[in-house]
């Protein structure tokens, strides 16, 4: 029966049992975590402290014996932190969600069981497409740690490892500069009465705002260009100071280049980096100078920059000295482990919290940017761009 002038009847107007959300059903992920196995490769991607964060709520995490040993992790902080160790790599990689800094190879492939995630950087330039037919074939779900946006629409892991090797250009060029690595003497630091070292950086992204601070920091007098106006202006606010910037005029940067004494290219392109310093500009350069070119992993910006490794990282050329590593953030292994243990302990526990990766992906724009592969389906236009496959629009598929 319904009361006068009220659409409601006698029962709906007694007060009701309070109705509460359900709380999401939370997943409990099991993680494997195995020794990389890439040349020169020192990093891991979870350390002691983040695995405790992640058992502490529930999940299982396995890791390989020594896995974190070249960043100085042992398996005893490990296994205290509540990991299981073990010497079999296949038992590593029979895990639903493997972790790792550098992609697996063919043969890493192979152990990783069908219907798996993989959680690894993705490397398009050195990856082949019978890596990506594998993927497929074994339906698994990939997701580059590289292309993974947050909420800012920044890459956090690309800007962390930009960081790091930022700050390690200059602090690798003071080193090179000494006498005991044949170089011309200088040192950084504003020495009374002695001109400081002259350092010009080509680049103004994050890996030249970094190596700007550090070498302001050192005291050297600092010169950034860049072709981008916008750029050059954000490094100038995030460093507070006024310095000397340019675009990239040919006549400014060879004039810069022979008064310099060290040199750091920092530029990005979308396939490789474009050649910005010619053979003839380091002709020109003191003798003794020194050359970091921190884009060597995309081809390098300076045209006599050649890929060298951690063991014998310079050469000279034209009496200048050249460094040209192109993973920079592995001489730091611990420092570049902690950086993404960061990104990835906050990721791992909101798929934890949000029921598994599914869930995540459907809510996660950010998240969903860095999946390249869905249950075998190719999901990344680039990757299929580059190795002529077809690929399908995630959004199409998720929802």
């Amino acid at each position: 029966m319904s009361y006068p002038n009220t659409p409601f009847t006698k029962q709906e107007l007694i007060p009701q049992e309070e109705t509460l959300e359900l709380l999401k059903q939370k997943g409990e992920l099991f993680i494997g975590i195995p020794k990389e196995v890439s040349y020169q490769e020192n990093r891991v991607c979870l350390t002691p402290d983040a695995v405790n964060a992640l058992t502490s709520h529930g999940h299982r995490v396995i890791i390989e014996s020594n896995a974190g040993f070249d960043a100085n992790y042992s398996d005893k902080e490990y296994s205290e932190a509540g990991a299981e160790i073990t010497t079999d790599t296949k038992k590593v990689f029979s895990c639903p969600i493997i972790l790792k800094v550098e992609p697996p190879s063919l043969k890493e492939l192979e152990l990783i069981n069908p219907q798996s995630i993989l959680i690894s950087a993705l490397q398009i330039k050195t990856r082949s497409k019978k890596y990506f037919e594998t993927l497929a074939s074994k339906r698994i779900t990939a997701l580059a740690f590289e292309f993974i946006k947050d909420d800012d629409g920044n890459y956090p892991a690309v800007r962390a490892l930009s960081e790091i090797a930022g700050t390690a250009s200059v602090l690798i060029a003071a080193e090179l500069m000494t006498n005991a690595n044949s170089g011309n003497g200088l040192m950084f630091g504003n020495i009374t009465g002695v001109p400081p070292v002259d350092v010009v950086i080509i680049g103004a992204g994050t890996v030249g705002e970094f190596a700007a601070r550090s070498a302001i920091g050192l005291g050297a007098s600092v010169k950034v260009f860049d072709n981008s106006i916008t750029r050059l202006r954000c490094i100038q606010n995030n460093l507070g100071r006024m310095l000397y910037t340019s675009t990239l005029q040919p006549k400014n940067l060879l004039k810069a280049l022979k008064r310099c004494d060290v040199l750091i290219g920092a530029v990005r392109g979308i396939d490789r980096s474009p050649v910005v310093v010619s053979e003839t500009m380091v002709e020109n350069m003191k003798k003794g100078a020194v050359i970091i070119d921190v884009s060597i992993d995309m081809g390098g910006c300076i045209e006599t920059s050649e890929v060298t490794s951690h063991d014998k990282p310079t050469f000279i050329k034209h009496g200048v000295i050249h460094y040209s590593v192109p993973n920079i953030p592995a001489r730091y292994a611990r420092t570049a482990s902690v950086s993404l243990s960061n990104i990835f302990t906050p990721y791992l526990l909101k798929i934890g919290e949000d029921g598994g990766l599914e869930q995540s992906l459907r809510f996660d724009r950010g998240l969903r940017n860095g999946l390249y592969f869905y249950h075998g389906i190719l999901t990344s236009k680039s990757v299929a761009e580059w190795f002529d496959l077809s690929y399908r629009d995630i959004n199409l598929l998720i929802f």
